[in-house]
């Protein structure tokens, strides 16, 4: 499962009034590497004049991989997350996050990052089963 949601937000998510700050709190709670890696990222954008920030270390363990991989592979964890933290998320692999200004996707260096040419320039044998 990808989440551990607490009986009080299942119960809310079946009447349907689910609220964005209790959906990303379930998120952090229940994925607490993957939020904290991109909250990081977010934090070092807003922080400087990059265009993007991005991850290139490996998770620690196979939990925080499953973690990042379960996060941004979820098209609602990963919408809710670039809009809590006001940025436009890429993923190439188990570990190559990255975060862009909202924008960003009309960008050369977007469009670089998410190309097939990086795509297969990023992968390694050490990353064959990420």
């Amino acid at each position: 499962m990808s989440l551990t949601v607490p009986t009080e937000l299942q119960e809310q998510a079946a009447r349907g009034d689910v609220s964005d700050e209790d959906f990303v709190a379930c998120v952090r709670d229940s994925l607490p590497y993957a939020y904290a890696m991109i909250a990081g990222l977010a934090g070092e954008l807003s922080a400087g004049d990059r265009e993007f920030v991005d991850n290139t270390v490996e998770p620690p363990d196979e939990q925080a991989r499953g973690q990042l991989l379960r996060a941004l592979s979820s098209d609602a964890i990963r919408a809710a997350l670039a809009q809590h933290f006001g940025v436009r998320l890429a993923f190439q692999n188990c570990h190559r996050v990255a975060v862009f200004r909202p924008g960003g996707e009309a960008s050369a260096t977007y469009r670089e990052f998410v190309s097939v040419r990086s795509q297969l320039l990023n992968q390694t044998p050490e990353l064959v089963n990420c």
